[in-house]
C-alpha cells in the first residue's frame, strides 16, 4: 500500500537521495579496485563530464583525453572521497584541475572576477529566449564562442546538475562569484544571439 501507486511521491522524494548512496557506493567499491564499478561509473558519469571539459577546452579530442585522465584519477582516489561535496560535483572538480593542469601554458583569455561583477545581468536569461527563438546549432555555436570562464559557468550550473553551492565549490570561489559570472555569462550569450539575430 505504501509502494509506488500507494503513494505516488514516495519514489520521487528517494530518488536524489538512492542515486547519491549509489554513487558513494560506487566510488567505495571502485577504492576496493572494482574495474565494474569503475565502468558504472564511467557510464554515469563519463558524459556530463565530457560536455562540460568540451565547453572549456573546444576541441573533442582534448576533452576525450582529459576525461580519461579524469576517470583515471578516480580510479587512484576513491578511496580518498569524503563526502563533503555530492560525487558528480567532486568528480567534475578533479576534470577542470585536469583541464587547469592541460591548458596551462596555452593562450586562453582569463576573464576577471571584478571585470564579470560589473557586468549587467537584467531580464529573462538568453538560453530561454534562444531555446524558444533560435536552432539549438546557432545556441551552440553563440555558447562556443564565449569566453572559457562563461562556458565553464554555464556548463555547471544549466549542464551539469549542479546547484550553485556547488559550482562555487568546484571552481573554488564564493556563491556571490557564481551569481556575477552567471550574469556575466548570460548577457554576453545575449549580446552575441542579439548580432547573429536570434534574440528578437
Amino acid at each position: 500500500m505504501n509502494g509506488p501507486r500507494g503513494d505516488p511521491g514516495a519514489a520521487i522524494s528517494t530518488g536524489s537521495q538512492d542515486d547519491a548512496r549509489d554513487d558513494v557506493g560506487l566510488l567505495r567499491r571502485i577504492g576496493r579496485g572494482d574495474e565494474d564499478a569503475m565502468a558504472e561509473f564511467y557510464r554515469e558519469h563519463g558524459r556530463v563530464v565530457l560536455a562540460q571539459v568540451l565547453l572549456v577546452t573546444g576541441e573533442r579530442v582534448l576533452a576525450e583525453e582529459i576525461v580519461q585522465d579524469t576517470m583515471l584519477a578516480v580510479w587512484r582516489g576513491a578511496g580518498s572521497f569524503r563526502g563533503e561535496s555530492s560525487v558528480r560535483s567532486w568528480v567534475i572538480a578533479i576534470a577542470r584541475r585536469q583541464t587547469r593542469d592541460r591548458l596551462r601554458g596555452r593562450r586562453l583569455r582569463v576573464v576577471d572576477d571584478a571585470f564579470l561583477a560589473d557586468q549587467p545581468g537584467s531580464g529573462p536569461g538568453p538560453e530561454v529566449m534562444a531555446l524558444d527563438r533560435a536552432e539549438l546549432a546557432e545556441v551552440m555555436g553563440a555558447i562556443r564562442a564565449l569566453a572559457p570562464a562563461h562556458r565553464e559557468v554555464l556548463g555547471l550550473a544549466f549542464g551539469s546538475g549542479l546547484s550553485l553551492p556547488e559550482v562555487a565549490g568546484v571552481l573554488e570561489i564564493p556563491v556571490g562569484t557564481v551569481k556575477s559570472r552567471l550574469a556575466a555569462a548570460r548577457t554576453a550569450l545575449n549580446r552575441i544571439l542579439d548580432e547573429k539575430g536570434q534574440n528578437r
